[in-house]
């Protein structure tokens, strides 16, 4: 087995190892280890079936419900399970494709906007496992954050200025920026209902200090004025999103790749409405949030 650091701010692939057969001690061991010290690890050209991909997450700690399916137990009340109502509500599909019309999967093919996966609960999850089973020919690239470095890096007046404060992650909008199901008429982002979480955490695995922000739209500082709340976390995220800070993944057939949900933000390019891009992703369950 093999660490391959991508050289940019985060990033490793692993090689020389099969996921889809049950690993032992040693490699479970190996693969966490490269896991926490890269924040992102790849592995390329794995056919997993969906049980095998939900066998492998299990070896990093308990299966968690869908990004979808986690909203709506918390916030609406539906019934749990995927869009398409055969996969297992712990596998979420990310997909444009459509059968008879209608969507299988969640996020279509527009741009996926910076963010931390369901960060609208009080235990979001600890990390994200997602295989791609069909990619486009262009576009659809993933990009990974540093947060521990944003952090690291941060001037210190604006490190002051956030440490210690909590910011509100509101339950009104996906990573595409596009309302959730109950939300479309909401004007008033200060009464959006979400979880609070330390704008700087202490990751539970490696004692190392992040930067915890979740996304940008609706969010805020609940105890700052809207108006001042609005500029810090400009300037928090004027910061934060510098090109140093990251890593982009460019998909093969079969790729899994595992990020540290606490200390690595990810968003994703858009790409052509008319191809076709299929992904599955497992994650794991995490503690809330502590600084």
């Amino acid at each position: 087995m093999e660490v391959i650091p991508t050289g940019s701010a985060l990033g490793a692939e692993v090689s020389g190892i099969d996921i889809c057969k049950p690993l032992s001690a040693a490699e479970v061991d190996f693969v966490r280890t490269a896991w926490h010290q890269n924040l992102v690890i790849f592995i390329r050209e794995q056919p997993m079936t969906v049980e095998q991909h939900m066998a492998f997450t299990k070896n990093f700690g308990e299966l968690e419900l869908s990004g979808n399916s986690l909203f709506k137990k918390n916030f609406s009340g539906e019934k749990l399970g995927n869009v398409d109502g055969v996969t297992p509500p712990q596998i979420s599909i990310v997909s444009n494709i459509k059968i008879d019309g209608r969507p299988i999967g969640s996020l279509g093919n527009a741009e996926a906007v910076w963010h931390s996966d369901s960060s609208l609960v009080e235990c979001p999850p600890a990390g994200g496992f997602l295989h791609s089973r069909e990619i486009p020919p262009e576009g659809g690239a993933t990009h990974f954050l540093n947060m521990y470095l944003a952090l690291e890096t941060m001037p210190a007046a604006l490190r002051t200025a956030i440490e210690g404060r909590n910011i509100l992650h509101p339950a009104s909008h996906s990573s595409d920026q596009k309302p959730r199901k109950g939300f479309e008429n909401v004007t008033d982002f200060s009464q959006v209902p979400g979880m609070e979480h330390p704008a700087i955490c202490t990751h539970p695995g490696t004692g190392r200090k992040a930067l915890y922000l979740g996304r940008r739209l609706w969010s805020r500082f609940p105890d700052m004025p809207i108006d001042e709340s609005e500029d810090l976390l400009n300037t928090v995220w004027g910061h934060t999103t510098q090109e140093k800070f990251t890593y982009k993944h460019e998909w093969g057939v079969g790729d899994l790749v595992v990020w540290d949900n606490r200390c690595a933000m990810h968003r994703r390019d858009s790409f052509d409405a008319n191809a076709r891009r299929l992904m599955h992703r497992t994650q794991i369950k995490g503690h809330r949030p502590h600084a």
